[in-house]
């Protein structure tokens, strides 16, 4: 099944600020039933032998991705900077960019999708309506064929919102499930457990040095398919 060891090699970006890494499918991002350590535990106990920190590490959740999923993880390493980033966030001044394998179905080279998405807290998935109905919010995404394999496309997904499950739940909703998301119709899942949808780059004004930041993460490696797409 999954690996889900925090190494040191994930970290792709990191300053006093804030540190960013490339999440491994299957580790979990914040506590959850399941009991299993979640990342910001093994990040802190990391951070904390790694700099002989005495006490409590901080470190701040700036936002998450799906267990299934890998990718880019944020995490601020001071209240200043959790604060100005969680603001950013929900103004949508980071740029998020989705790399999925989905199936060769005919679909536009390129399109714009506005579902409205409802939680379905019972079997934790999105219910995805054409139009505006009670208790749904609006998501949109631009998403573009960037490679076609021999049985696969490779989507680039550039998100404008962020709701629960969002590129997965619209992706199924077109005809074109994510490969391996046998919750979204998917017909068979992948043998290690992910789903192949990758968060493959962040983009932001850092909040303290003000300077534009742009973060890729490259895609799992031990996946021939996902190796064939970079």
């Amino acid at each position: 099944m999954y690996d889900t060891q925090f190494s040191s090699h994930q970290i792709v970006y990191e300053d006093n600020h804030l540190m960013v890494i490339n999440k491994k499918a299957g580790q979990l991002v914040q506590g959850d039933k399941t009991g299993d350590e979640p990342l910001l535990d093994s990040i802190k106990n990391f951070i904390k032998i790694r700099d002989s920190k005495p006490g409590n590490v901080y470190l701040g959740l700036v936002h998450r991705i799906d267990r299934p999923t890998s990718g880019l993880v944020m995490y601020a390493k001071t209240s200043k900077a959790l604060s100005r980033l969680t603001q950013m966030v929900k103004n949508r001044e980071i740029k998020k960019t989705y790399w999925a394998i989905v199936a060769k179905e005919m679909i536009p080279q390129t399109q714009k999708l506005t579902h409205f998405l409802k939680k379905n807290e019972k079997n934790n998935k999105s219910v995805v309506f054409p139009k505006e109905t009670e208790g749904a919010k609006e998501a949109v995404l631009t998403y573009q064929i960037i490679r076609t394999l021999e049985n696969y496309q490779l989507l680039e997904v550039d998100l404008e919102t962020g709701r629960h499950h969002q590129v997965r739940a619209q992706l199924s909703k077109i005809g074109v499930p994510v490969k391996g998301d046998l919750k979204y119709g998917a017909p068979r899942s992948n043998p290690d457990g992910s789903i192949s949808l990758h968060a493959r780059t962040l983009g932001f004004i850092h909040p303290v040095t003000k300077e534009p930041v742009e973060i890729t993460a490259p895609v799992p490696q031990h996946d021939p398919l996902w190796k064939a797409c970079e």
